[in-house]
């Protein structure tokens, strides 16, 4: 009987410094700088906190923690709000190209995701046209909320948007969705982390409402969106959003209730929720069958080696069989068989030719 798989679902990669085109730093959209220390963007740096960021040293990591393969969204850096069409078009190209190299020259070990801005509707179709059809990328990444062409925050599921996810459904994509720039959308003052610990959730509950009041899991059956960070308010927040739906039905006019969507099998969310808690009240809401293994590495947020945390990769669901909130067989299907479902749905093919590439 072969082994069971750990494929970790939500990863991120940094281009070394010199694979960064020269336009990006000059224009300040985003660089790395030489000593691998810092990136940066304008009026921001964040630090470099873990080697992995990196390729060679990714697959080290990788192998020291036993992960088979892992699945590398876009940096949210590269989402490109904000900036001018021709910038953003060009940022957004580099990425997607950045990942396509990364899954070509791994693909036992990578499968990656591609961006494109929902701002730009026929952009954003050529885009993926592209990156489907010329560079093999079958998971797309979208932020949880975009600035469209006059500066006006939305949500990536306004129905303007149908032609995206129309696409997306002829081509079957896996999709990922995923908070950022909370600190432009909201004028509070950046202290305390409070738009990567705070925030973040109420942006990733505020996609999943809008999701699932326009009944995209029905309507797009071919796709299956994952929701980064475990849709962390979306599990705490439903009973909120029934009583609203039932209480105010004006304001609903036309759209799906929220019952509808819980535990639909077209919707996925990762484990990162960082707590067994509330990865129990995941569990027991949407099933253990909507849920993949979430690592987010390498950001001091996902789970790293961290002696003050007492952290380790893998070790909330290793604290979740502990405390009977899941199974052996729960455990494996989270590490494994949900991710590929996630990423293939009903093509078996693919699966077998992903765990063929992973075995050797």
């Amino acid at each position: 009987m072969k082994r069971k798989l750990r494929i970790n679902g939500h990863s991120h990669l940094l281009p070394y410094p010199e694979e960064i085109p020269q336009f990006m730093k000059e224009k300040e959209i985003f660089w790395v700088d030489d000593e691998r220390k810092y990136m940066l963007q304008k009026g921001w740096k964040r630090p470099v906190t873990d080697s992995s960021f990196f390729l060679n040293e990714k697959l080290e990591w990788m192998e020291k923690n036993r992960l088979d393969h892992a699945v590398v969204l876009n940096l949210s850096q590269l989402y490109g709000n904000g900036l001018r069409l021709e910038q953003m078009k060009k940022a957004l190209r580099f990425q997607n190209d950045f990942n396509a190299k990364v899954q070509h020259d791994n693909p036992s070990k990578f499968t990656c995701g591609f961006v494109v801005h929902p701002g730009f509707i026929q952009g954003a179709l050529w885009e993926m046209e592209r990156c489907v059809e010329e560079l093999g990328l079958k998971v797309l990444c979208l932020p949880t909320h975009f600035m469209d062409s006059i500066g006006q925050w939305r949500s990536v599921f306004d129905k303007e948007n149908d032609p995206i996810f129309e696409l997306a459904d002829k081509y079957k994509l896996a999709i990922e969705i995923h908070p950022y720039d909370g600190d432009k959308m909201i004028k509070l003052e950046n202290t305390a982390w409070r738009f990567h610990l705070i925030w973040m959730l109420a942006q990733c509950g505020d996609a999943y409402h809008f999701y699932t009041l326009n009944g995209m899991q029905e309507r797009f059956p071919n796709i299956r969106t994952c929701f980064a960070h475990g849709g962390q308010l979306a599990q705490m927040n439903l009973g909120r959003r029934i009583q609203g739906f039932d209480g105010r039905p004006d304001l609903f006019e036309g759209k799906t209730h929220p019952r509808k969507a819980v535990g639909h099998p077209n919707i996925y969310f990762d484990t990162l929720v960082h707590d067994t808690d509330s990865l129990k009240l995941m569990i027991e809401r949407q099933g253990s069958n909507q849920v993949i293994m979430g690592l987010d590495d390498p950001y001091p947020l996902g789970e790293m080696e961290s002696d003050a945390q007492s952290s380790y990769p893998g070790k909330l669901l290793d604290l979740a069989i502990d405390r009977d909130v899941i199974n052996k067989k729960q455990y494996d299907e989270i590490w494994e068989d949900n991710t590929l479902r996630w990423l293939f749905g009903n093509d078996d093919q693919g699966k077998e030719d992903l765990i063929a590439k992973i075995l050797g």
